[in-house]
């Protein structure tokens, strides 16, 4: 009994590690296509697949060769996605033969994506740009004559559009007739979670959407409106679970790494919001907001040294973000390297001169450099800009 336990939990804990090797490695073909290094992308994929080939990797080289204009390459890795997991590449040859425009054999897989568990929302067809070569012609017409979705499904994608327009009332309307028409279908308490996010209801969207969680635990658009109203409940250690739930299912978006180091920071635990920003920069080095979390993750860590070495770079990277002026001088104010501060937070005035905060910290640092004028103008520019606590050194330093 005890060799099957340990079997079954070395199986389980393979496949787990399969699948992160597989997410990291689409993680690394996004990122490196987003800086155009599009061949690169190719080859790593290609590398990978020889290894062992995953639906995953075949439809994110074919995106790679769609971007390089290798139809022929893309088309190849669409069908082998298909073979892989049935009906996964269909929309994606849709969208190569319509921009070939091949009407008759884009709306061929069009249909067969529609019919598959695969399946787009209408909208998201409708504002897709490869299908604008065949939209006016005859075939694509009548295609759209016949009833391609439910009433439901229709219903679902206007609650979708609302919510995310910030449009509750309308949002309520519709979520309200699906629940009156609908009332044991989990899309409808969907519908009424996404409602109750945009009308800045959390604990309600909470309720909504758990039940559907705890029935299917890797659904990416729930556990994306449970984080929303997590986030507006500031509930950080609830987010750092959703975050890890999202990414332990397979979710390839690097950007769920920086949101649960942000999460992490808030729950005080600098080292795994550390380990979250750097893998995030293993696949971005340069980005500025992955470089300032990180330089802010180590000050409060108490690293300030490393900190400033971290700003300086972010600075170097992005000497036009006046962000970056700001990390570095806020650096500069807590070990009170005053004329340094005063520089930074100087530079960052001229690219942003309405920011209220850098001139009341501007102010302070003058003050304690005895320079008590400068100082006093710079506390009641910020007192202009709406910071109240500017009047309280203004009382105390700039009323004779």
């Amino acid at each position: 009994m005890k060799k099957l336990t340990i079997l079954i939990f070395s199986v389980i804990f393979s496949v787990a590690l399969y699948g992160q090797e597989v997410a990291d490695q689409l993680l690394s073909a996004k990122a490196l296509i987003s800086r155009g290094e599009t061949e690169k992308a190719i080859s790593m994929l290609g590398s990978a697949i020889s290894g062992q080939p995953d639906y995953r990797l075949y439809l994110q080289r074919a995106e790679a060769y769609l971007m390089a204009g290798d139809y022929s390459g893309a088309l190849s890795d669409y069908n082998e996605a298909n073979n892989l997991n049935s009906g996964s590449g269909e929309y994606g040859l849709s969208r190569i033969y319509a921009l070939k425009g091949d009407v008759e054999t884009s709306l061929y897989h069009l249909e067969r994506n529609i019919g598959s568990n695969w399946k787009k929302s209408e909208k998201d067809i409708m504002l897709d740009p490869a299908f604008g070569a065949v939209e006016n012609k005859a075939g694509w017409k009548s295609f759209w004559k016949k009833e391609r979705y439910t009433e439901l499904e229709r219903k679902i994608s206007e609650v979708e559009f609302y919510a995310s327009s910030a449009r509750p009332d309308e949002a309520k309307a519709i979520s309200d007739e699906l629940k009156a028409g609908y009332p044991d279908n989990d899309a409808v308490s969907y519908a009424e979670a996404l409602y109750y996010n945009s009308a800045h209801k959390p604990s309600e969207a909470i309720r909504s959407i758990t039940p559907l969680i705890g029935k299917y635990p890797g659904n990416e658009k729930y556990l994306r409106v449970l984080a929303k109203a997590q986030e507006e409940t500031a509930n950080s250690a609830g987010l750092t679970d959703t975050y890890s739930r999202m990414l332990d299912s397979g979710v390839t978006d690097a950007g769920v790494l920086l949101k649960r180091a942000m999460a992490y920071r808030k729950t005080g635990e600098n080292d795994k919001a550390l380990a979250d920003i750097q893998k995030y920069l293993s696949f971005y080095p340069s980005d500025m907001n992955a470089l300032s979390m990180q330089g802010k993750t180590m000050a409060a860590s108490g690293d300030n040294l490393r900190a400033l070495e971290l700003f300086s770079r972010n600075l170097s990277l992005h000497p036009e973000d006046p962000q970056c002026y700001i990390d570095r001088a806020d650096s500069y104010f807590v070990s009170r390297t005053w004329d340094r501060a005063i520089d930074d937070y100087s530079m960052s005035l001229d690219l942003k001169p309405g920011n209220p905060e850098a001139w009341l910290n501007k102010g302070i640092a003058l003050l304690n450099t005895a320079r008590k004028q400068e100082a006093c103008h710079d506390f009641r520019k910020a007192l202009s800009l709406g910071n109240k606590k500017a009047s309280e050194y203004i009382s105390r330093n700039c009323i004779k």
